[in-house]
């Protein structure tokens, strides 16, 4: 598997999962527009932070969360990304502060950010302790699955300060997927093999972001029973399995010879996918479940 694979793979391993909502959005006398008013809000892991309630200088520390920020019109009040933040194609005029698991501490400190937002795959819990006790607040962005990430869509707007935009964003998102949910809705649903790495076949668990988006897209995972994030799985399982669709990541791994006698394989099924859609839980996510969807049952988006 490629670099930009494993890295992927990182974001979407996840720990303990606290789904919570904002806990109020202005405490006190804090009012918008105050610089030195503070509200407490609490992000998708439930811890609480303290921040301004319109935070003019963000660091993002994931891919998907940089992707979020653009969305939601904040491109210009984010001051710092990681190497791996590469879309929209303005992040590249963006200050980089390392990588998402190698963050650079005096280079975030030197840009004096009101907000740090990372994703919880990046384990970094020394890092964020140390950020707070600088004063910096660090807001973790975890969205589990299609839901999930709405609601993460519309807390993180909240936070920003831009609850209005995280509304608008959240409804056009809503509506396309419902009307992937209408098209595919009673139609038989294939089974589905996502190849991430080849040698050894790795795969996705059922409790993974992309195994949620195979069945909202209407697909069955043949690794959907699989406690791990990412299973090792052996061919000859793959194989008995009979896959009727096998989706590749694109510039990865290719298709394991093996699995030339497959049901996929035999009706020419075999498909590549965007990475960088498919795999960062971002408003982008959306276009993977289309595209994923069209590939699952294209009878149904010709009508």
């Amino acid at each position: 598997m490629d670099c930009c694979g494993r890295t992927l793979i990182l974001l979407f391993a996840t720990h303990v999962v606290v789904t919570a909502g904002l806990s109020g959005c202005t405490s006190g006398s804090a009012k918008r527009g105050n610089p030195n008013s503070k509200r407490v809000v609490a992000d998708d892991l439930g811890r609480q932070i303290s921040v301004a309630p319109d935070p003019h200088r963000l660091i993002s520390l994931a891919p998907s969360v940089t992707e979020i920020l653009f969305a939601l019109g904040l491109g210009d009040r984010v001051v710092g990304v990681t190497t791996y933040c590469d879309y929209p194609p303005e992040t590249a005029t963006v200050e980089k502060v390392g990588d998402t698991q190698r963050p650079n501490l005096e280079k975030i400190i030197a840009l004096k950010p009101d907000l740090v937002m990372i994703s919880t795959a990046s384990q970094l819990e020394e890092f964020v302790g140390n950020l707070e006790r600088l004063g910096v607040p660090v807001y973790v962005n975890n969205p589990t699955d299609l839901g999930s990430l709405l609601d993460s869509i519309q807390r993180l707007g909240e936070v920003a300060g831009v609850p209005e935009s995280a509304a608008a964003l959240v409804a056009g998102l809503s509506s396309r997927i419902n009307e992937v949910h209408s098209k595919v809705a009673g139609l038989r649903r294939p089974r589905v093999l996502l190849v991430l790495s080849s040698e050894p076949l790795i795969t996705a668990g059922g409790r993974t972001f992309i195994n949620d988006l195979i069945t909202e897209a209407g697909g069955q995972s043949i690794s959907a029973d699989q406690k791990a994030d990412y299973p090792q799985f052996s061919l000859e399982t793959a194989l008995a399995c009979r896959p009727e669709v096998i989706f590749l990541q694109a510039g990865g791994p290719g298709l394991p010879k093996q699995l030339g006698d497959s049901p996929a394989v035999r009706a020419s099924r075999v498909y590549q996918l965007d990475d960088s859609i498919l795999l960062r839980p971002g408003p982008r996510i959306v276009d993977g479940l289309e595209q994923v969807a069209r590939k699952l049952h294209p009878e149904a988006f010709r009508r």
